[in-house]
């Protein structure tokens, strides 16, 4: 039977790749002007399997000048975490999705990227985390609330704690200390989850508190399903955290799978993981700042004004007004965390974001797999992007790990969620 199931893996991979096209040496797909490619199309992507693999007493790579530990582990699907005022840390732990299979293709890919996923059941809570004595180590960890519905993003305001499950937008008051929540959450509103295609809402508040950006992905790579399945969604909603009532606040954001806002500012920031199927250089990943109604392309057009011929039908003057995005993370690197540092990261690190790149399954040389800085200037992004936490990949595919969302802690760490080895790093300046 084992001969049997690898046999037939081999035979998929092969076929995969021999749909996928011709493997393109990558151009300079980094920053505010990446060097696009022709597209190329083919009748599946060529995909790459992540082998899982245990840490052992394999450590994440850091920069000189930091120290990486595991506070937390056998955690159920970390995805996001948030620093409360206090110094708790809390984890947001679950798997969502619901979307049907379209097309054979859906069934392949969905084979090939669960080989290099968790196979661990989601938790779907929220845990708490708490180091006592400042000193590194987190030597409490408990349910601070379960029986959500895939948490994903989270923020906090004046004893406000907002959580974005898949479906619906809650909050829970909380008082400073407090290890477990004192009731259910109350619904703020609900949000589109009737298919789910990409389940993850991303979710900052504005500096007043008065307002909820929550990040909601479309239901297809490039309308499949149809326009009516994509009502409200490819598209930033800002929630208005006293009545609920809500609007788009950006549209033709693909997946916008992290939200932060710049301190110091009211600019909304986004990463937005683009459309597949256009080879493995299309479409850059990027980093964005957010113009209110301003609409970003998708699905006509990728990295501004560039038109991408599958879509059905065209429409000329949305390409027209699309916004060109600030920044190429490079395409497929899936980048899934955002936060801005600060001088507590030290000198190098403390103008800037790191972003979490949970890396590619649809690419034969795989990318992402790592946590990146991004230099700012000026208030903007400059310059190539720094390798900040890797190792999580060999170049054989030994994959032990495979970075989500990203903190920033003011007590001087940044603080990665891994969901495949279901870890939290804190990577710390010595």
């Amino acid at each position: 039977m084992k001969y049997s199931k690898t046999l037939s893996l081999s035979l998929l991979t092969l076929m995969l790749g021999a749909c996928g096209g011709e493997q393109q040496e990558s151009a300079n797909l980094h920053g505010p002007d990446p060097e696009l490619p022709e597209p190329q199309r083919g009748l599946l992507p060529s995909m790459e399997i992540a082998e899982p693999e245990q840490w052992g007493d394999k450590r994440p790579i850091v920069p000189d000048g930091f120290t990486v530990t595991a506070i937390a582990t056998e955690l159920q699907i970390p995805r996001q975490t948030l620093v409360l005022p206090n110094g708790d840390i809390l984890v947001a732990e679950g798997r969502g999705g619901n979307a049907p299979k379209l097309k054979p293709k859906d069934v392949i890919a969905g084979y090939i990227k669960a080989k290099g996923n968790t196979s661990v059941e989601s938790g779907n809570r929220l845990t708490l985390l708490r180091d006592s004595n400042g000193d590194g180590t987190y030597e409490e960890q408990g349910v601070f609330a379960d029986n959500l519905n895939a948490p994903y993003g989270l923020a906090f305001y004046d004893g406000n704690l907002y959580v974005a499950n898949q479906d619906a937008l809650v909050r829970f008051d909380y008082d400073e200390g407090q290890t477990q929540a004192s009731g259910p959450p109350e619904k703020i509103v609900d949000l589109p989850s009737e298919i789910n295609h990409h389940w993850t809402k991303a979710m900052t508040i504005s500096p007043d508190g008065r307002f909820l950006y929550v990040g909601i992905g479309s239901n297809s790579n490039i309308t499949e399903r149809g326009m009516e399945a994509e009502v409200d969604r490819a598209m930033v909603w800002q929630i208005n955290t006293e009545t609920g009532a809500y609007k788009p606040y950006a549209t033709g954001l693909r997946n916008p799978t992290a939200l932060a806002i710049k301190p110091g500012t009211d600019q909304l920031w986004a990463a937005v993981n683009e459309r597949d199927e256009l080879g493995p250089d299309l479409v850059p990943d990027y980093l964005t700042s957010v113009q209110e109604d301003g609409f970003y392309g998708w699905p006509y057009s990728y990295w501004g004004q560039n038109v991408d011929p599958r879509v059905r039908p065209q429409d000329p003057d949305k390409v027209a007004e699309t916004i060109t995005p600030d920044y190429s993370l490079g395409s497929h690197v899936a980048a899934l965390g955002l936060d801005f540092s600060s001088e507590v990261m030290g000198a190098e690190f403390s103008e800037g974001a790191f972003i979490g790149e949970h890396g590619s399954w649809n690419r034969e040389d795989p990318v992402g797999y790592k946590v990146i800085f991004v230099p700012f200037s000026d208030g903007r992004p400059s310059g190539e992007p720094v390798d900040f936490v890797t190792g999580f990949r060999d170049e054989d595919g030994t994959t032990r790990g495979r970075p989500v969302g990203v903190t920033v802690d003011p007590r001087g760490a940044l603080i990665v969620a891994d969901d495949l080895s279901n870890t939290v790093w804190r990577v710390a300046a010595q």
